[in-house]
């Protein structure tokens, strides 16, 4: 009997800590969405950089072999930028990702390393930060993610994790109240 209420409290433990995690990824999932999305409609800002950090999807292949389509690269922002990096800068709406070619005080000039020609030279202060990393096909799951109906289906499938765990443990509290129940009338009985 004590078995299986130490068995029962450790499956309880797991399932609120599930519930805690599913929570918390919830959270985070409509926190960066909302600062996202506030940051590009009232800022225009299309890579927000939250702790001097940022992440964008590479969309075109000009950046190859280095990064390719749908890879996640993540930026960091720094206080110089040398010819050879990899950088993000957004020119209007739009975020390119090149290396820098050359550089002078207040512009960069930048190309993709599968490009024939270089790009129009940009303000430095339109660069977001320089590559730090990528992840290879990552953003195909952050591009629909990103989709209404990827909200949509997001929110539905946490929420009916939640409510599945909570009818789950509901049903388990009720066996196990059973079990006390019918514990006691077997010792009233003898």
């Amino acid at each position: 009997m004590k078995d299986n209420r130490k068995k029962s409290n450790i499956k309880k433990k797991r399932r609120t800590v599930f519930r805690r995690l599913l929570l918390v990824f919830i959270s985070l999932f409509l926190g960066v969405s909302l600062y996202s999305w506030n940051a590009n409609m009232l800022a225009g800002n299309e890579m927000p950089m939250p702790f001097g950090y940022g992440a964008s999807v590479v969309l075109s292949g000009s950046m190859e072999p280095v990064l390719s389509v749908n890879d996640v690269a993540l930026i960091h922002r720094s206080d110089t930028y040398e010819e050879g990096d990899v950088v993000v800068y957004q020119t209007g709406n739009e975020l390119i990702i090149h290396r820098i070619i050359e550089k002078n005080e207040d512009l960069i000039q930048t190309k993709g390393d599968a490009n024939n020609a270089a790009d129009t030279p940009v303000a430095i202060t339109a660069v977001k930060g320089k590559l730090v990393g990528h992840i290879p096909f990552v953003g195909i799951i952050v591009q629909a993610l990103k989709t209404p109906l990827g909200v949509i289906v997001t929110l539905a499938a946490a929420f009916a994790l939640l409510e599945l765990s909570y009818r789950r443990e509901k049903a388990s509290d009720f066996d196990e109240i059973e079990k006390i129940k019918e514990e006691i009338r077997r010792l009233k009985s003898e």
